[in-house]
């Protein structure tokens, strides 16, 4: 069984990338489980944490070291990614030389309740994630916007041709995996 760490960029229990992150989960095929990671109870990094970091530092760490690759589904602040994505980043990065992030295969979904679809949080999240060396899924890129317009009242997204597309992204997703 491949294991897919999913890590959600917003702390709002309403979320749309959560929502959004709960539609993509249920594309990947067979002998893939998914699980979503959490990052809001994490301390703000600290390089003192190093050699005694708190529990749920640790216990984070070992999530990420448990999964497969990691699917990024995040919202844009300020033309970025919020602060609690890249304390998570932060964390599992540390202390220098033991990343859990190394190697792991990632991709990324980016979304905004505007036009914009969070191209500057997807690219900054990119750059992150090369630092970490790791391998993105490069194309397609998914940029989502006018994301409460993509869900129904249930939070599924409604739209044949954006679950069509996010199934070829996953698709595509799972071939980098396997590489």
């Amino acid at each position: 069984m491949t294991k897919v760490g999913i890590v959600v960029g917003s702390l709002r229990k309403e979320s749309y990338s959560k929502k959004i992150a709960l539609n993509v989960a249920s594309l990947f095929p067979e002998g893939y489980e998914t699980e979503f990671v959490e990052i809001g109870n994490l301390a703000l990094y600290n390089e003192e944490y190093d050699g005694n970091s708190p529990e749920e530092y640790t216990q984070f760490r070992n999530t990420i070291k448990e999964v497969d690759a990691v699917l990024f589904v995040t919202p844009e602040y300020n033309r970025s990614v919020p602060g609690v994505l890249k304390n998570a980043l932060d964390v599992g990065s540390r202390p220098y030389g033991e990343s859990v992030w190394n190697g792991k295969p990632a991709a990324i979904i980016s979304q905004s309740i505007s036009n914009l679809s969070g191209f500057g949080a997807n690219h900054h999240l990119r750059q992150s994630l090369a630092f970490l060396n790791m391998p993105v899924v490069q194309q397609p890129e998914v940029y989502l916007a006018n994301s409460p317009e993509l869900l129904d009242e249930n939070g599924k997204i409604k739209n044949e041709d954006t679950l069509q597309f996010l199934q070829g992204f996953v698709d595509t997703f799972v071939e980098l995996i396997k590489k």
